[in-house]
């Protein structure tokens, strides 16, 4: 008897680590979980847009106090539980960066490259996102379910103060595309340029932040007010100061993208498997 425990132990113990990540999550917003023909349409687009079995992703619900919990600090308002209905499909088998693609159909304001923006903030620059909704939003609130989504597929959580800053970057980022008339993408370019520029210089003070931001706006004709200028500088800032929190997230992202990228997570598995199998008639024919 306590030889077949030892087996079931030593069964746990290694196969543990393996299944406590996959690289493939769903996150679905409660509202879209609550209303089985929404859930089902969101499913069905995410398997249009991949060759994975959608059915065996890590699914997690997005709730409203999740999205709260950060945004409310950002903008002052306070999501319903009704209202949550973007979901969020991760995959880190994707070997070429990062790759995001928005259901425009629904998502109207946030663009492929802002939540880029956004997760690179948050230390992510590889994986396979897609984005959608059942009913038309704009797409800030959807970042809580990506980020979730990077968080259950890498199996380590993001620093608050990092999705904080990234949250902070996306609203603003919509909230200048309503203000200055300029595109999603236009937007997006100037935050994407200001960040690499501030990153190699190394910048972390607004002030002189503001003069890339000035800059950069004139180089994209695009029309911003000292106030403008200010928010993005600091939210830019904001975005240097969070990266040296980032460290162990990005070894635990890079650890399991290439794990993932090396056969693949079951693969793993069924190795296991073959080789436990081996050991344990092994320890039957000689009892």
């Amino acid at each position: 008897m306590k030889r077949y425990i030892t087996i079931f132990l030593l069964l746990s113990i290694l196969i543990a680590p393996i299944y406590a990540v996959s690289g493939f999550s769903v996150t679905i917003g409660e509202a879209t979980n609550n209303n089985a023909a929404y859930k089902n349409t969101v499913l069905a687009y995410f398997q249009s847009k991949t060759e994975q079995n959608v059915s065996n992703a890590d699914v997690k619900i997005i709730t409203a106090d999740e999205v709260n919990k950060i945004s409310q600090n950002i903008t002052g308002k306070v999501y319903p539980s009704s209202s949550i209905y973007s979901c969020a499909l991760v995959d880190l088998n994707y070997k070429e960066g990062i790759k995001i693609v928005v259901d425009s159909s629904k998502i109207t304001v946030v663009t492929p490259q802002m939540y880029a923006n956004a997760l690179k903030t948050s230390g992510i620059e590889k994986g396979y996102v897609v984005v959608t909704s059942p009913i038309s939003a704009t797409g800030e609130a959807a970042l809580t379910g990506v980020l979730k989504s990077y968080e259950t597929a890498v199996g380590a959580d993001i620093p608050e103060a990092a999705k904080q800053a990234a949250t902070e970057e996306l609203y603003l980022e919509t909230a200048l595309v309503n203000e200055t008339g300029a595109s999603g993408d236009e937007i997006a370019a100037l935050f994407s340029d200001v960040k690499n520029q501030t990153a190699a210089e190394n910048l972390q003070d607004p002030e002189q932040i503001e003069n890339i931001v000035n800059q950069t706006a004139n180089n994209l004709n695009i029309d911003l007010n000292q106030n403008q200028t200010q928010q993005i500088a600091n939210t830019v800032a904001n975005s240097q100061q969070v990266q040296g929190n980032l460290t162990d997230f990005k070894e635990q992202l890079q650890d399991i993208s290439s794990q993932v990228n090396q056969g693949g997570i079951m693969d793993q598995i069924n190795s296991l498997m073959q080789w436990l199998s081996g050991y344990i008639q092994g320890l039957i024919s000689g009892q």
